[in-house]
C-alpha cells in the first residue's frame, strides 16, 4: 500500500471577512484491490455544521476524466482530519498516477488537486 502524506497548514485568524476554506488533502492511500483500486483520502476541514462542510472528493485521470467520486453526506465538526475510501475504482490500463480533488458545500471544488502515483 503506498501512503503519501501532506502537512498540515496552520492559518491564522484574521479580523477580516471569513471565506469558505477548501478542503485540504491531508493524506492518501492508494491500494491495488482485485481488478480496481481502493483509494483512502484524509481531508481536514473547518466543518461548521451542515450549512458549511467538506462533502466530497473525487479521483480524477491526467485528462480530468472522473474515474470515482466519494460523496460526504454530513459534516465532521469534532472529526478532524477524517479519513474515508472508496472502493472499485476503475483505473485504465497503462496509468501510473490519479488526481484527487476535494469539493466543499459553500465554495464548491476546490482548486489544488493533489497527485497519487500507483505502484502497479
Amino acid at each position: 500500500m503506498k501512503r503519501i502524506l501532506f502537512p498540515l497548514f496552520c492559518i491564522a485568524l484574521s479580523a477580516g471577512p471569513v471565506l469558505a476554506d477548501d478542503p485540504q488533502i491531508v493524506a492518501v492511500e492508494a491500494a491495488r484491490a482485485g481488478m480496481g483500486w481502493r483509494i483512502d483520502v484524509t481531508l481536514s476541514h473547518p466543518d461548521t455544521g451542515w450549512d458549511h462542510y467538506a462533502d466530497g472528493w473525487e479521483v480524477l485521470d491526467e485528462n480530468g476524466n472522473r474515474l470515482g467520486i466519494r460523496k460526504l453526506m454530513h459534516p465532521h465538526v469534532t472529526e478532524q482530519p477524517f479519513t474515508r475510501s472508496l472502493f472499485d475504482v476503475m483505473v485504465p490500463d497503462g496509468t501510473r498516477e490519479v488526481y484527487i480533488r476535494a469539493r466543499c458545500s459553500v465554495s464548491g471544488w476546490g482548486k489544488d488537486m493533489v497527485a497519487v502515483r500507483l505502484e502497479h
